[in-house]
């Protein structure tokens, strides 16, 4: 081992205790808050739901000028005409984000008419409700294209750029589901499970990059035109977020630079038991203990009750009708 790898072996510890100390700090104390006024949001899903929620409080929160994407140019129009009237420069452009060559045709115009993009919300999302075997093939691809493959195309038109000026943020409003399945949305489950796993990989790749952060936002059922179809148990105990709440709390995570947000606060529970399941899960101890005598069957018996109590959690508070 050269002296090198030595010291930096040495150091791990008093690096460790450093960043711990200094994110227990950032946590207790308030940081220096993101000013808006020189960014360019684009928010793609940005004529409806979240998406112009999200318009409006990046609007009241100061930001130079909006962008909206979306299929509807209906309400795009609408969405941008209420942002306008708020008093910030605002253009729609109707795009499809599960089209490729749309998104980097579109990208192309955004930077020639507007300017280069320094915040891009992730926003636009499909859900059908419905269970494997009902689901049509198309409508299954549908939902990965929007939902995951969207991501890969709009970070690929926009992201490059963002590093050459060392400014930008990538933003992507997930869903609790992609940590917790339910029955009814295997599409959307998935599809933003690996939203998920994207934007993981994403902010760790970015760790690096100055001026460049993410910001991943999982909230609980939201109360949007997308969710009409499914209700949840004890409104009361656990009643749908409002998409104000999460636009606001959204905005509020990029200019904090916080990366992982998820709502409400009680959804920490949740992954907490998630995780803790998936450590212990049959696979990873069977690999662990296949030299030993212990069976699988013993494994699944003592793993199987903290997956059952975690989904029950969910199915708990869900119903998909």
């Amino acid at each position: 081992m050269d002296l090198r790898t030595l010291g930096c072996v040495l150091l791990l510890p008093l690096q460790l205790l450093y960043h711990t100390l200094r994110a227990g700090v950032r946590l207790l104390l308030p940081g220096r808050r993101r000013d808006l006024s020189g960014d360019v949001v684009l928010i793609t899903g940005g004529g409806r739901g979240i998406g112009r929620h999200l318009a409006k409080e990046f609007s009241q929160s100061g930001a130079k000028k909006l962008i909206l994407w979306g299929r509807t140019e209906k309400c795009l129009k609408e969405a941008c005409e209420e942002i306008n009237h708020m008093g910030t420069e605002c253009h729609y452009f109707v795009c499809d984000v599960a089209n490729r060559e749309e998104v980097y045709k579109q990208a192309k115009v955004v930077r020639e008419k507007v300017g280069d993009v320094t915040i891009l919300v992730n926003n636009a999302a499909v859900v059908h409700g419905k269970s494997l075997m009902d689901s049509e093939d198309d409508a299954l691809l549908k939902s990965q294209h929007v939902n995951t493959m969207g991501q890969f195309w709009t970070t690929k038109a926009f992201l490059p750029r963002m590093l050459e000026l060392q400014k930008g943020h990538m933003v992507c409003v997930n869903s609790i589901l992609s940590l917790s399945p339910i029955p009814g949305a295997i599409d959307y489950c998935t599809s933003k499970a690996s939203s998920l796993a994207f934007m993981e990989s994403l902010t760790l790749g970015l760790l690096d990059c100055p001026g460049v952060g993410c910001t991943t936002v999982l909230p609980f059922h939201t109360n949007t035109e997308m969710f009409q179809g499914m209700r949840v148990r004890f409104p009361k105990l656990f009643p749908p977020l409002r998409p104000e709440v999460v636009a606001q709390r959204t905005v509020d995570a990029v200019r904090t630079n916080t990366a992982f947000v998820y709502l409400p606060w009680s959804m920490h529970a949740l992954v907490f038991l998630k995780r803790h399941t998936l450590t212990a899960s049959p696979t990873t101890r069977l690999a662990t203990e296949r030299f030993t005598s212990r069976s699988f069957s013993h494994t699944h018996t003592h793993t199987y009750p903290l997956l059952i109590v975690t989904n029950a959690l969910l199915l708990f508070c869900y119903v998909i009708c």
